[in-house]
């Protein structure tokens, strides 16, 4: 489905098809609480087709459902984005971390990055391993003075204050709160650990990767990466033990930070709701949406060594990881997958895209989504 004014989104779609670059995908746009695209198309395996409702992995785009989890529970006065985490989670108090309110975990800046010794998938299944290695975890600079991409650890340590909260784990609280009332095909870890329609991913070459490191704008990254005595490095690889297949044990793990699972209608919707009413409901007021998108913490990012801002839980624009034209007052989160979907609020849009291709960024550039967000930018405005 695509409304005649956003014909220029399915072009853009059609395109990436055409010209090589995708292999199974979805977009998916909301303007005024509805749904004005919503298309899919290419392979979700080598066997079968993408469908209507195939699921693919989101990586980080995860950490915005939990950030939504967490602003709902603000909105409610569930939680206060000043309290310490330790008011609702003493032991997190240890190793100088009394202090750290809620809003320094959503946005970056609590230097809670690193997890030593590593994690393994048997530790993070059991979950009460997760929570003391993070009690007891020493942050990697003074918090609240710098900030750094919580690669991994945003989402247990929003989770955890979640679960103490409402007495549930961040993924149950969003399908009951969130994603049941307004019928989202989205998941942080799907029941069973395991999806018969989530697609396969496909991974960039060697080739393809080597490409991408000339990008100037992610030069430090790139140099992090194969580094392993980065906090990029120390905070991915060296926090969690590796299996054979580690993008499928994350996503069996239910990791809140990257372990969900998606399609781009479930995503815009999402996005749609936060910002507006979809179908009667609205998930945030006003105010709320607003405190969401608040700039937390903006300029170098320690971890990623690239320029990044971030509101509570969300990525602002601005810098190499926000791809394509947008309003300032946008908010949304990306994915390694090459997921990425925000909210709009000047215009009253909500953007999403979930491929099964890997995120051209690593690759050096990120044609693919740019292009859509374009699009649908100029459609919107037009």
């Amino acid at each position: 489905m695509c409304e005649p004014r956003f014909g220029a989104v399915r072009d853009a779609f059609a395109r990436n098809f055409d010209d090589g670059r995708e292999f199974g995908a979805s977009v998916a746009v909301y303007q005024r609480g509805r749904a004005v695209v919503d298309l899919w198309g290419g392979s979700a395996t080598a066997q079968e087709e993408w469908r209507q409702d195939t699921v693919a992995l989101l990586a980080s785009a995860t950490k915005g459902l939990v950030a939504a989890a967490a602003m709902l529970l603000v909105d409610r006065g569930q939680l206060d984005l000043d309290a310490p985490v330790a008011d609702y989670w003493p032991q997190f108090a240890a190793e100088g971390k009394a202090a750290i309110p809620l809003r320094w975990v959503l946005g970056h800046r609590s230097g809670v990055v690193t997890i030593d010794p590593p994690l393994t998938l048997a530790d993070i299944e059991q979950s009460t391993p997760v929570i003391e290695a993070l009690a007891a975890a020493k942050p990697a600079w003074r918090p609240g003075q710098a900030h750094g991409y919580h690669c991994l650890t945003m989402g247990w340590l929003v989770g955890e204050v979640i679960r103490r909260v409402t007495g549930l784990p961040a993924g149950r609280f969003f399908a009951a709160e969130i994603a049941s009332p307004l019928a989202l095909d989205l998941y942080v870890g799907p029941p069973g650990g395991r999806h018969d329609r989530l697609a396969d991913l496909v991974v960039p070459t060697g080739q393809q990767l080597l490409r991408g490191r000339p990008d100037p704008g992610l030069g430090g990254l790139n140099q992090a990466i194969c580094d392993p005595a980065s906090l990029f490095h120390r905070s991915t690889f060296g926090s969690f033990v590796l299996t054979a297949d580690p993008l499928a044990s994350v996503h069996q793990a239910e990791i809140p930070s990257c372990g969900g699972a998606g399609n781009a209608a479930g995503l815009a919707r999402l996005y749609a709701a936060l910002i507006g009413e979809v179908d009667g409901i609205r998930m945030l007021r006003p105010e709320t949406a607003d405190r969401a998108r608040t700039v937390e913490a903006s300029g170098m990012d320690l971890v990623l060594r690239c320029q990044t801002s971030y509101g509570r839980g969300f990525m602002l624009p601005g810098g190499p990881m926000w791809p394509g034209t947008c309003s300032p007052t946008a908010f949304g989160h990306a994915g390694v997958t090459g997921a990425f979907a925000f909210a709009d609020p000047d215009n009253d849009l909500a953007f999403a895209y979930v491929p099964n291709r890997m995120a051209e960024l690593i690759e050096g550039g990120h044609d693919r989504a740019r292009d859509l967000i374009e699009a649908t930018h100029r459609c919107a405005i037009s």
